[in-house]
Order: structure tokens, then C-alpha cells, then sequence
């Protein structure tokens, strides 16, 4: 993190247009993927399930965001994610990834219709080919946020979301959740989440640059 300037209302002046090539490591998430043979570890009364799902993710980057002198370039995403034997949606997930070239510092923040929200942080180079971001319960910078019902049923004290880029041009994630369910206080759970996806639609353009570049067209 670089020292909070004097000066916490002026934004920066050099801020480039085109989003989707100034996403450094986020760079390779964006677009539209796709893949059907994801694995999910999740508690249940009997014991550990496991599922097999199908997964479809679209990330399109946004224009620059500011925080007065604080520049950041993103992707907003959302996942939604089925089983073979069920209709109804298995998880649907919203949020963003943000990246911060001054310092390196990677965000993911998650939202879930079940009533919790996380933000995580991480840091990596504008070339790495492996990335993450973690949240801890309790953390009023990079935390856990979740409902009575689920901070005392189903209790997330951690969350951590690790990302390879491939050499084929897929990206594989690996995602570990300590959950803490009621009557098992003594043997915290590991959800894990793990799928490897494959590019299905390229990515577009973020706003700002479509018009720019619409507009260089025309002249």
C-alpha cells in the first residue's frame, strides 16, 4: 500500500481509456467461459458431499475507477453455475476483480444471493501467471460479511481464491472456504471449490473505449 497522499481528493491525470489492456494480471480473465466438470466439496448432515457442476462466467472490463489519487482498472463478473441432476441454479455469483497498477494490489469482491459479501486482497505483477486473493472473518478491510442465520449456522472465518493461468489459454482456480457448522465447532470444514475454464466468447471493450474508439473511426 503506498502512504495516503496529502491530497485525497485529486485524481490522477494519466489515466489510460482502454480497460481491457491496462488489466495487468487480470488481463487473461477476460471474457466469456465456460466449463462442465467443476468439483464442489460442501458440509452435509451425513457427512462431506461431493458435486459435480457446470459453470459459465462472463467478466467484462469497466472503465478506470477512481478513488481521488487512486486508479484502478477491472473486470465485472458473474458466474452462474448448475448440476446435472437439478433445474434450479446451484450458485449465482456477482462482483468484480480490480487491479491497482501503482501498488499491485488485486481485489475480488463477492457477492451471493443467500445473503453474504466478501472483499479480498491479494498482490501480484502485471505478468504473473498465478494469482490470489484472501478474506478473514472479522477483517474491516478485507472481510466476511454474512447473515445471522449463516454466521451462526454455517459460520465463514476464511476465504481464499487462487487463480493459474494455463498455457492453452484456459485458467484453473482453486477456491478454499473454512466454515465453521454449528454442533462441529471442534472440526472446522474446507469447503473447496476447484474448475478449470475455456474461453468461449473473446472480450469486448470496456464503455470508455468503445466510444474513443468509435470516434477515431469516424474522423
Amino acid at each position: 500500500m503506498l502512504p495516503i497522499p496529502a491530497d485525497i481528493f485529486t485524481e490522477p491525470d494519466n489515466v489510460a481509456p482502454d480497460g481491457l489492456a491496462n488489466l495487468g494480471p487480470l488481463r487473461r480473465l477476460a471474457g466469456v467461459w465456460q466449463a462442465d466438470k467443476g468439483i464442489d466439496i460442501n458440509p452435509k448432515a451425513a457427512g462431506p458431499e461431493r458435486r459435480v457442476f457446470r459453470e459459465h462466467i462472463r467478466m467484462d472490463p469497466i472503465d478506470p475507477q477512481t478513488n481521488g489519487p487512486q486508479l484502478f482498472y477491472g473486470l465485472r463478473y458473474h458466474i452462474h453455475i448448475n448440476t446435472p441432476e437439478e433445474k434450479i441454479t446451484f450458485h449465482d455469483q456477482v462482483g468484480y476483480w480490480l487491479w491497482e497498477p501503482a501498488t499491485g494490489l488485486i481485489m475480488q469482491s463477492v457477492t451471493i444471493p443467500r445473503g453474504q459479501a466478501l472483499l479480498a486482497s491479494g498482490h501480484a505483477k502485471a505478468d504473473d501467471r498465478t494469482i490470489s486473493v484472501k478474506a478473514t472473518r472479522g477483517d474491516t478491510r478485507y472481510g466476511i460479511c454474512s447473515t445471522e442465520f449463516l454466521d451462526e449456522a454455517f459460520r465463514t472465518t476464511s476465504y481464499c481464491c487462487a487463480i493459474s493461468f494455463n498455457d492453452d489459454g484456459s485458467w484453473t482456480y482453486d477456491i478454499q472456504t473454512e466454515l465453521v457448522v454449528k454442533g462441529r465447532e471442534q472440526q472446522p470444514f474446507n469447503h473447496h471449490d476447484t474448475n478449470t475454464l475455456k474461453l468461449v466468447e473473446a472480450p469486448t471493450l470496456n464503455p470508455l473505449a468503445v466510444i474513443l474508439h468509435q470516434g477515431a473511426k469516424e474522423k
